[in-house]
């Protein structure tokens, strides 16, 4: 494959879509061929060429077989697993290991670096696509890593903002919430602050995703907006300033502290019946 000046910013997705794409032109074959003669929906080989989406391990074995490739795919997509984060959010986790305060808005789950191995179990289950359930556990795994940020010699400022929903909505067993609230109970310190934006809240400017403004040593503060699956990284000085002042208001009207804490322990004791 050709080198190109941004081959400094490949990720495994364009690297496995331009693989595939060179790989197939090669041979001659349409995607809508190539899709029809390894029985998978055309749509699928787009997405991958087009660096949407990683192929299965199963179309990945498949890719390999049929165009001769010598375990190319199965290998590269192998290599996908090391990262095991959305292309857009890639950099942004460096950012966050390294990070001296991590303020966090999520509008309905708890935050990824609170959250029990169950209950990132079930909420990825619910996200990934079906094809892609295959890599729940590795991706479990590479949540809890992400954790240990909070237990480094010198831990961030953690400060973490939930809407009441958070609280609210039921995983499929009882036991995986009850856990958690515990969790995030525990977790609650000097460096690490929970607030509750409670229902009777007004509309607030965050209530459309989630939110990450991650402050680095110098001073510089990074952001990482999410919805759907999806997320844009945000680095300009201006839109970070709009989006720090969003988050400062959604913290001045959720709960204090400590009402947070007893309002959570009030939906654990619920939990418990």
């Amino acid at each position: 494959m050709e080198l190109h000046e941004d081959d400094d910013k490949l990720t495994p997705h364009v690297l496995i879509g331009r693989h595939l794409r060179r790989v197939r032109e090669m041979a001659g074959i349409t995607q809508r061929a190539l899709a029809e003669q390894i029985g998978y929906p055309y749509s699928y080989i787009a997405r991958v060429e087009r660096h949407e989406q990683l192929p299965s391990e199963a179309l990945a074995e498949a890719l390999d077989v049929h165009l001769r490739t010598g375990g190319l795919f199965c290998d590269l997509l192998s290599m996908s697993m090391n990262s095991l984060v959305a292309p857009y959010s890639q950099e942004f986790e460096t950012t966050e290991a390294e990070a001296l305060r991590i303020e966090v808005f999520t509008s309905s789950l708890i935050p990824g670096l609170l959250q029990t191995e169950d209950y990132a179990r079930e909420v990825l289950a619910a996200g990934l696509p079906h094809d892609l359930l295959g890599e729940m556990e590795t991706r479990v795994a590479s949540r809890m890593d992400r954790q240990k940020v909070l237990s480094r010699d010198d831990p961030p400022l953690f400060w973490s903002i939930m809407d009441e929903s958070a609280l609210k909505r039921p995983t499929t067993n009882r036991r995986v919430m009850i856990e958690q609230l515990d969790r995030v109970i525990g977790s609650v310190s000097e460096r690490v602050r929970v607030q509750i934006l409670p229902f009777g809240q007004a509309f607030h400017p965050l209530m459309s995703g989630s939110l990450t403004l991650l402050t680095k040593a110098n001073g510089v503060t990074r952001s990482l907006v999410e919805s759907f699956g999806t997320g844009v990284a945000i680095d300009v000085p201006r839109q970070v300033m709009d989006l720090q002042d969003r988050f400062d208001v959604a913290r001045s009207q959720a709960l204090p502290p400590l009402e947070s804490v007893e309002l959570i322990r009030t939906y654990l004791r619920e939990y418990k019946g």
